[in-house]
């Protein structure tokens, strides 16, 4: 072997660096974890109150103005509160921040979460577009959905609840659910951890996203629990006319963050 072949094989990078998977480790959690996540969220609440409950009263003031501006119209005011819900993990940016900060044990501006997602400009901007792409879909399919069964008129402020809820339009309810679940299926597989991960790491949006769904296959039992778990205190945070998503929208924030700790293991 002469000395040029020797150097170019020197330059060669190794079997385990050239097969070395760009993906970072999932961690296994047990069932148990989403409880944690849930603790560890409203800690992180109590100890910086005054920007995580900043970004709760965003969330509910978000909120109130859908119920104000489609208030005679709810079939628009329906799908954009699912909407709402859909783009939530990207609006969670700044909570996330905060319980970085908290984390690592460096002081909470309010101001410096605002403009979190400078660090990943373009990794964001990505993630935002896919998912306004989803919000604009569901909100299409949930038009169409009301359409097909209210083809005279649509249900009017008084007798709203009362039309939609009962027994009779059992058949609209389950398809307009079955259809919400899709996309939000959908969603919660690209942004389990995809989020938390592009603020800490600076990973790019697709990356980011197929690891959300790696972990979710991996975890499918807990992460199900998860997903039940955020349904059930953002529903309570909208059942309370939208006050409860003060504090129900930072712990869920905060929480995330939390899971993504948990499930995302050293990048390679």
């Amino acid at each position: 072997m002469d000395d040029a072949d020797r150097d170019r094989r020197s330059t060669m990078p190794s079997a385990p660096d050239a097969a070395r998977s760009p993906f970072a480790p999932i961690n296994p959690v047990g069932l148990g974890a989403p409880l944690r996540w849930l603790a560890a969220g409203a800690h992180d609440l109590r100890r910086a109150p005054a920007a995580s409950l900043f970004y709760g009263a965003l969330f509910a003031l978000m909120g109130w103005l859908i119920h104000i501006v489609f208030r005679y119209a709810y079939e628009y005011s329906s799908a954009l509160t699912g909407g709402f819900l859909l783009v939530g993990p990207f609006l969670c940016v700044g909570l996330y921040d905060i319980s970085r900060r908290l984390e690592r044990g460096e002081p909470v501006r309010l101001v410096a979460t605002l403009t979190a997602f400078r660090a990943n400009l373009g990794a964001f901007s990505l993630f935002a577009l896919m998912l306004t792409i989803v919000m604009l879909v569901w909100a299409r399919a949930s038009l169409v959905v009301f359409a097909l069964f209210y083809t005279s008129a649509m249900p009017t402020l008084d007798n709203f609840l009362a039309r939609v809820l009962s027994p009779e339009h059992w058949d609209f309810i389950a398809i307009y659910f079955a259809v919400g679940s899709v996309f939000a299926a959908i969603v919660f597989a690209i942004s389990v951890v995809s989020v938390p991960m592009m603020l800490d790491r600076g990973t790019d949006a697709v990356l980011t996203a197929l690891t959300s769904v790696r972990a979710l296959f991996e975890n499918f039992w807990p992460l199900l629990w998860w997903a039940i778990l955020i349904v059930s205190v953002i529903g309570a945070g909208f059942a309370t006319l939208f006050i409860g998503l003060l504090v129900a929208a930072p712990i869920i924030g905060h929480a995330t963050w939390h899971a993504y700790r948990d499930l995302v293991g050293p990048q390679p």
